[in-house]
């Protein structure tokens, strides 16, 4: 939470205390006064064009309140100085890209120049004093221009433009971030994890678009996926899915227009276009209006009551459909319901995402420390022999050859001799004496 809408909520509370104080204790507080009606002539055919500022409940709200005392944060490729729209609207910014100037006011980008002038005009453009021409959703809400540069009007990588651009819009007062544009892929640089935590761990609301498909976005891709943001759909005219302004995905969480849209680009000509590029400023034109009149709200609040009182869609998926999210955007609904007070976002927690999809850098494995160990030296080898003649025996060869076999050859010898012996002593015992009868003793 900012210290500005701390302070603002602060005197709310100190203005009604004292209401009670002075009429006594059965008094009932003052209720808070309505703003003088916004200069806004209906029949002016610019004011006519803008079909949302009653399908969506805008000029419902804008009886509570237009936004003041909020800051959104305009991520784009740079709000034009354009007289009345936005002199008095945007009071502070930023170049991130390298290519822009200091105050993020100039357009980057010779095909999307125009692109941040248009979503700042959806979002907060002021219109003029006499209730004509173009006029955004939160006309009194302050804007910060932070200009990023696309493809080849970028000096700088875009994942680094984007994180940096976070930061400085947390750090200067942003109360809510619009992004619009995709990257067309699900994945997302590791360096937005800290710059999108850095966000909500500073109650910032992120609306980030969809995409769509008319330029090549199927499906989501990130900011979009990022846990946390509020991801915001497109619808025509009557509140149908928009086939080509818009795409789908599991994590849209609301839809509003994006086609037949306004905007005002740098030069101060009103132009129509189409996109969730649009229909993300309306829905954070919206929360704008949610924290004006409610100056102690959380960022996980403000988005549980633009989902909560959504406007149901009757064909799709209950509680939550790829293609509407939870429904569409009712900005009277989502400022004036009773709803309690959320401890999580609704959209997601991008810590615990990191937590557990993220791995961790790994620490070195330590070296072990052991002592060497000590082994005791080897004895002193022989000292090496004369050499001798090759056909002489070595003594090593009588030693282990010539003895060894002389041992065992010589009894085996003298065995075989003793067999033999044996042998022929047996065969002359066995030999017959002949007897001759002739013969006389």
């Amino acid at each position: 939470m900012t210290r500005r809408r701390v302070l603002r909520g602060a005197v709310a509370l100190v203005a009604v205390a004292a209401s009670v104080l002075l009429l006594g204790a059965t008094a009932t507080p003052t209720p808070t006064p309505t703003p003088p009606p916004v200069a806004d002539d209906p029949a002016d055919p610019v004011r006519a064009a803008e079909y949302w500022l009653d399908g969506a409940g805008i000029r419902d709200a804008w009886q509570t309140t237009r936004g003041d005392g909020v800051t959104i944060a305009v991520i784009d490729t740079g709000i034009g100085k354009v007289p009345q729209v936005f002199d008095d609207a945007v009071v502070g910014g930023t170049d991130v890209s390298g290519a822009g100037t200091p105050d993020g006011r100039t357009p980057l980008g010779a095909v999307d120049g125009n692109h941040g002038s248009w979503v700042a005009s959806l979002a907060a453009g002021r219109g003029k004093p006499d209730g004509t021409g173009m006029i955004g959703v939160a006309p009194e809400a302050d804007l910060l221009s932070i200009s990023v540069g696309f493809g080849a009007a970028a000096a700088v990588p875009f994942t680094e433009q984007v994180a940096k651009g976070i930061r400085w819009a947390v750090d200067n007062g942003a109360d809510i971030i619009n992004l619009s544009f995709t990257t067309n892929t699900l994945d997302w640089d590791q360096s937005w994890d800290d710059a999108f935590l850095y966000a909500f761990e500073h109650d910032v609301v992120v609306v980030v678009a969809a995409g769509n498909r008319g330029s090549g976005t199927n499906i989501i891709g990130a900011p979009a996926t990022i846990p946390g943001v509020l991801t915001v759909g497109g619808v025509d005219q009557t509140g149908t899915a928009s086939v080509e302004a818009s795409t789908q995905g599991i994590t849209i969480g609301i839809s509003a227009p994006s086609e037949g849209l306004l905007g005002v680009s740098a030069d101060g000509e009103v132009v129509s276009w189409s996109g969730t590029s649009g229909a993300a400023p309306i829905v954070a034109g919206v929360a704008a209006l949610i924290r004006s009149a409610h100056p102690d709200i959380s960022a996980n609040d403000v988005i549980n009551r633009i989902i909560k009182t959504a406007m149901p869609v009757a064909d799709a998926q209950k509680p939550r459909d790829p293609l509407y999210g939870f429904g569409l955007i009712d900005a009277k609904a989502a400022i004036s319901a009773n709803l309690p007070s959320v401890s999580e976002n609704p959209m997601g927690d991008l810590s615990e995402w990191v937590r557990l999809f993220r791995r961790a850098d790994s620490e070195p494995t330590p070296e072990p420390s052991l002592a060497p160990v000590e082994v005791p030296p080897l004895p002193d080898a022989d000292a090496p022999s004369e050499p001798g003649s090759p056909l002489l025996p070595s003594a090593d060869s009588l030693r282990y050859g010539t003895l060894p076999l002389v041992a065992l050859t010589v009894p085996g010898i003298l065995i075989a001799l003793g067999v033999t012996a044996a042998a022929r002593r047996i065969r002359s015992a066995r030999v017959p004496v002949r007897h001759n009868p002739d013969s006389e003793e």
